[in-house]
């Protein structure tokens, strides 16, 4: 490998390595970090983030073949050519609304929320954390001296409201190519660096929390995750999805193709977390996710029985698994929140993956800073509606994943907790 991509490449590798340092530090409210030692994290960050670094690699062809991976979310297109026309709006200082008015404080208290898609204090928090990422890279000679928090307000502003780029230009005072950089780079900033917010617990260890926190919701053991189908529409037609959730809503694992109107089960199957659950990899001896009626019956993928007796523990089970998919579905309806996931059709398909990947990101920033700005207001009305069950089962489960139904089942009635 020649010596300057090597140079970036170590550098990217050093850059992200405290990047999670840092966040490890910040995350952890008990944990007193002298001011010496952050500012010295920040510093090194903006060092192996700086321009002269980034520019390393202009020599190297626009062109290419490139895959983009976010844990499960997963896409490869052809790269497109990087925008480098920008007018002479690109250079101007922004005074209409950035700092003064868009990021000051606000008489409204929603006013971060409504426009950013959170509150106040998280925005500053994640402008701290991105600053030496999002300032570090502009388009080659076209320089647009904009602060980080303009920056990042125009991205969110994008990905929150969906608003457009000609009303993100005049709302910023700014031209239309910077505001869809300004939004690109925030996405390419985090899937690139924060992708591991996506990712599923490495260990059985490490799913125990998830596992305590199910049993607490529905008073069975050992359910380590909850699935659920999603469905964007991007300009080249349905893009269907599914997520792994915990019971807080988080975002475990994420994947997303496009592949017309396959249904979410034939997605999960062209995943690695599929691929890793059969062989045995993903979960521990009696721990398994649960999924809907849409999905089949694994020893790892616990779904409802088909026509329940009614009375029966069957039903209870049902019941139960009913609620524990309850997170999952919550976790789908906040990133719809994120409007620009409703508005994709005039992006490509590489933008738009990047764009839910991106939503994914900031909807597990959100609950991580104790922050419901984008949570979505779901009430439990479908926990008590009606289920019209498949008269019988999708295919013909082991013996195994019918004995711990089964099991799941008993304890169901046993435990009472609905």
């Amino acid at each position: 490998m020649e010596t300057r991509p090597l140079a970036v490449l170590v550098s990217s590798l050093v850059s992200q390595a405290l990047l999670l340092l840092l966040l490890i530090l910040q995350s952890n409210p008990n944990l007193i970090i002298p001011s010496p030692l952050s500012q010295t994290l920040i510093t090194l960050l903006h060092l192996f983030s700086s321009p002269n670094l980034t520019a390393a690699t202009s020599h190297l062809p626009l062109k290419r073949k490139r895959r983009l991976e976010i844990d499960e979310l997963e896409i490869q297109e052809e790269d497109e050519e990087e925008e480098t026309e920008e007018d002479d709006n690109d250079h101007r200082i922004i005074e209409e609304m950035t700092p003064c008015s868009a990021l000051a404080p606000h008489p409204n208290p929603d006013h971060f929320k409504l426009h950013f898609g959170m509150r106040s204090a998280t925005f500053d928090w994640l402008a701290s954390l991105l600053d030496p990422l999002i300032d570090s890279r502009d388009p080659s000679g076209s320089p647009f001296r904009l602060p980080t928090t303009t920056r990042l307000a125009l991205a969110l502003a994008r990905l929150s409201t969906g608003a457009d780029y000609a009303d993100l230009s005049s709302r910023f005072s700014v031209s239309e190519p910077a505001a869809r950089f300004c939004t690109r780079h925030l996405c390419r900033v985090l899937c690139t660096n924060f992708r591991f917010w996506l990712a599923f617990p490495s260990s059985p260890e490490l799913l125990r929390p998830v596992s305590s926190g199910f049993s607490s919701l529905a008073g069975l053991p050992g359910c380590c995750g909850a699935l659920a189908p999603a469905r964007f529409h991007l300009h080249r037609g349905p893009a269907t999805a599914f997520l792994v959730a915990d019971v807080s809503s988080r975002i475990l694992s994420f994947s997303v193709k496009f592949h017309g109107e396959r249904s979410g089960f034939e997605v999960l199957k062209q995943s690695s977390l599929y691929k890793d659950a059969m062989e045995g990899r993903l979960l521990g001896p009696e721990q398994y996710l649960v999924g809907d009626e849409s999905q089949n019956l694994y020893p790892w993928l616990m779904v409802p029985f088909a026509k329940p007796v009614p009375g029966s523990c069957e039903e209870d089970f049902n019941l139960a698994l009913r609620v524990m998919c309850w997170p999952a579905r919550r976790a789908i309806y906040s990133l719809h929140n994120w409007r620009v996931l409703s508005r994709l059709e005039k992006e490509s398909a590489k933008v738009a993956v990047a764009f839910i990947g991106t939503c994914a990101i900031l909807h597990n920033i959100l609950l991580m800073k104790e922050d419901d700005s984008a949570l979505a207001d779901v009430g439990e009305d479908f926990l008590l509606s009606s289920e019209q069950y498949r008269n019988e089962e999708k295919h013909t489960a082991d013996k195994k994943a019918i004995l711990l139904r089964s099991t799941l089942a008993v304890k169901a009635r046993e435990s009472g907790t609905l």
